[in-house]
């Protein structure tokens, strides 16, 4: 039985299987004009390899922060590894307060499946920055050309079909093991038919699809985009409720009639325990980032939807996406 979409506005899980993302951007946390700010220099941390969504979304931050002119330096390290929950680890230890983590959907799921003692809860949220939809991708020559045939071949296939994407519990797991419920397979089945291949950085991904090493593959649209168009990959559906801007081309999970909306969020966070006039200080940077041409025209060029959220509300979005995803692990029997 194909279950039912469950339109969601804060977080990308729900009560059923099958979950949604509003792709509305938000605003919140009073963003202040573009410009220096009472910080000088952030450290920006990616929690997962070169390559993927989460180094795009950190260093383009940085190459922000720095052109607006908001801080003098940004500079960005990777430190991957198990869905951004080792980097969480050293986040956790993390002693100089001016240090912004990139996290988002998939650390949220990492954390669940990994059973990470260092949880975001512990850590002090920041900002959402943005949401991005996820994109259903095969090899060029994949005997696949539509979501239908895909589906058909991998309950035909089952375990025998692998298919990659970002880290173990993440959106694209996730995302993976929704599919699997929407073509008639029970959450009883999915841990055993599901053949996921995680990777620490988007660049595996792609290697292992170029290489044709798996069947197919699901991550960030802005991850895929380029070698959709260089004609390496063809790409089946995305998963939002409207075409992507980098791939609007490409039909929606829903045109194809599959019932799942899903968009993967971004945002940052900050060592927890840091003091209240630390955290207005990093809020006030991110806002002047936030509101800057360079900012502006990064999220564009790197279609994404802006989402943006301080304060309050972020802290609400937070919560209510942490309590949805573990929902859904459960609902899709990746988490006990």
């Amino acid at each position: 039985m194909s279950p039912q979409p469950i339109i969601r506005r804060i977080a990308f899980g729900g009560i059923a299987a099958v979950a949604a993302l509003a792709l509305a951007a938000c605003s919140g946390g009073g963003s202040a004009d573009a410009g220096s700010s009472a910080i000088d220099s952030v450290d920006i941390i990616v929690p997962a390899d070169p390559g993927g969504g989460w180094d795009q979304t950190g260093r383009a931050l940085g190459q922000a922060a720095t052109g607006s002119g908001t801080v003098k330096s940004a500079p960005v390290s990777n430190i991957g590894g198990a869905g951004g929950t080792v980097g969480l680890a050293s986040l956790a230890t993390e002693k100089d307060p001016n240090t912004l983590m990139i996290t988002g959907s998939v650390m949220v799921g990492a954390v669940e499946t990994n059973a990470s003692a260092d949880r975001i809860e512990d850590m002090t949220p920041i900002a959402k920055l943005t949401e991005e939809p996820l994109v259903v991708v095969v090899p060029a020559d994949s005997p696949y050309e539509s979501i239908g045939d895909l589906l058909d071949g991998w309950v035909e296939e089952g375990a025998g079909m692998a298919i990659t994407g970002g880290s173990a519990g993440g959106i694209d797991h996730i995302l993976a093991g929704m599919l699997l419920l929407e073509a008639g397979v029970t959450a009883d089945e999915v841990p055993d038919t599901l053949n996921y291949i995680a990777n620490s950085g988007g660049g595996e991904a792609l290697t292992m699809l170029l290489g044709g090493q798996v069947d197919a593959g699901i991550s960030g649209v802005g991850e895929f985009a380029e070698q959709v168009e260089a004609g390496k990959l063809r790409a089946l559906a995305v998963s939002s409720g409207e075409p992507a801007e980098l791939l609007p081309d490409v039909p929606t999970l829903t045109d194809e009639g599959v019932a799942i909306e899903l968009t993967n969020w971004r945002g940052l966070i900050a060592p927890g325990g840091i003091g209240d006039d630390e955290k207005a200080a990093l809020v006030e940077t991110v806002d002047a980032i936030h509101s800057s041409d360079e900012w502006t025209e990064l999220v564009e060029t790197n279609g994404w939807t802006d989402a943006y959220l301080t304060g309050s509300d972020f802290d609400e979005f937070l919560a209510a996406d942490i309590a949805t995803t573990q929902e859904t692990l459960h609902t899709i029997g990746l988490l006990e």
